[in-house]
């Protein structure tokens, strides 16, 4: 074999050896292109979801402090309508029409807010909206039967309307404090 003929087959077997490694090289560059374009769809849809779960926690918090917020005003407006009719009532005086609906109205905003809140939770301060809304509405009531009866003084329905708007105070100031803790509380729940 003759010095060039050799030098051909080495140039054939360097070819055919480039190309062998090229269509290999070739496979396992698609292949790694594959598997890091998978990896990086993963990456930005981890990222995307944790973004997303971030901002939907942030967006419930937000409606739970405007709920706590909407439901501690209409305590204050039924707590003002109250306040200001209670001694009337304990006097004697009957309640007009338009301060019986004004009361009534406002103890149904409360239970409004109450139902509100109860969508955004957690569980425990809705249960404790809910039971506040139950002693003021049982202030309510017992109000407007003193105011009914026309009780005046220490009669028993008197001490009774004071009984409930005493429990009343006492399920606003549970409420007011557990509200309190989880707005104050960075990691609390969605759930």
């Amino acid at each position: 074999m003759s010095e060039t003929t050799g030098t051909i087959i080495a140039s054939v077997i360097a070819f055919v050896s480039a190309v062998i490694g090229a269509v290999i090289a070739g496979i396992y560059a698609k292949r790694g292109a594959e598997v890091g374009g998978r990896k990086a769809v993963e990456a930005a849809l981890a990222q995307v979801h944790g973004q997303a779960a971030v901002e939907h926690w942030q967006w419930v918090r937000s409606q739970r402090h405007q709920s706590f917020a909407a439901l501690l005003a209409a305590y204050a407006a039924l707590d003002e309508v109250l306040t200001r009719i209670a001694p009337e009532v304990r006097n004697g005086a009957r309640l007009g029409e338009a301060t019986g609906r004004e009361l009534r109205e406002s103890a149904l905003a409360l239970q409004d807010k109450t139902s509100q809140l109860a969508l955004w939770g957690p569980r425990e301060a809705s249960e404790l909206a809910y039971a506040l809304t139950r002693k003021a509405t049982d202030a309510v009531g017992a109000l407007l039967q003193v105011a009914t009866v026309g009780s005046t003084g220490q009669d028993a329905d008197w001490v009774s309307s004071q009984r409930a708007r005493n429990e009343m105070v006492t399920a606003y100031a549970g409420f007011l404090q557990r509200a309190g803790e989880i707005i104050r509380d960075p990691l609390q729940p969605v759930s």
